[in-house]
């Protein structure tokens, strides 16, 4: 059975939809509630079993990178400070978030051209190989009680064949998609026309 240990996330994207904001702060990184978007990207994705998350970003945006290192080198003045100030709620989330970053492993690699999502994950075939992946979108989080990544996981293993999340969308939106003919398979399986 194949099993997915590797998942792709295209970080390399400029943002132009959200200027001026993103000229500052990377979406990936702007908070959901008390996190980052990224960090519940990386969250689902180690819930479903992934080893190794390859990162596809630009060369002038290090900003989520950063972002990682700094849970992977503990800083102990922070949790002194936290346990001093009783925010136990604060160092819960942090010792979680170290605890995901070492049951992961974290690669980067350049897309030096912004030449589109295809192009990204191209970019990460020298890590993948010819093994079977996962590929994420930073901007997607899907709420859900067994992670979305697992689901389709699952898909890929019972069927094995490529396996894609899609979601409907209201007709108002179409011109903003891409869009798929489907044929129903099962109740929430459907093949791409």
């Amino acid at each position: 059975m194949p099993r997915i240990k590797k998942a792709i996330i295209p970080i390399a994207g400029l943002g132009t939809r959200f200027l001026p904001l993103t000229k500052v702060l990377p979406k990936e990184l702007w908070p959901l509630v008390d996190k980052p978007v990224i960090q519940y990207i990386v969250e689902e994705a180690v819930a479903s079993g992934v080893k190794e998350i390859i990162f596809v970003n630009r060369p002038d945006k290090k900003e989520v990178q950063d972002y990682f290192k700094k849970y992977i080198n503990k800083i102990p003045e922070l949790e002194e400070v936290l346990k001093m100030r009783k925010k136990n709620h604060l160092l819960k989330e942090l010792k979680n978030l170290e605890k995901i970053t070492k049951k992961i492993s974290f690669s980067y690699v350049l897309q030096k051209e912004s030449l589109g999502a295809s192009h990204a994950v191209f970019q990460a075939r020298n890590l993948v190989k010819k093994e079977s992946c996962a590929v994420m979108w930073a901007d997607d989080v899907v709420e859900s009680k067994i992670p979305c990544l697992l689901q389709l996981i699952k898909v890929f293993q019972k069927y094995k064949k490529p396996v894609i999340a899609l979601y409907r969308i209201p007709k108002e939106s179409f011109q903003f998609y891409g869009m798929a003919g489907v044929e129903k398979i099962t109740k929430r399986l459907y093949k791409i026309k």
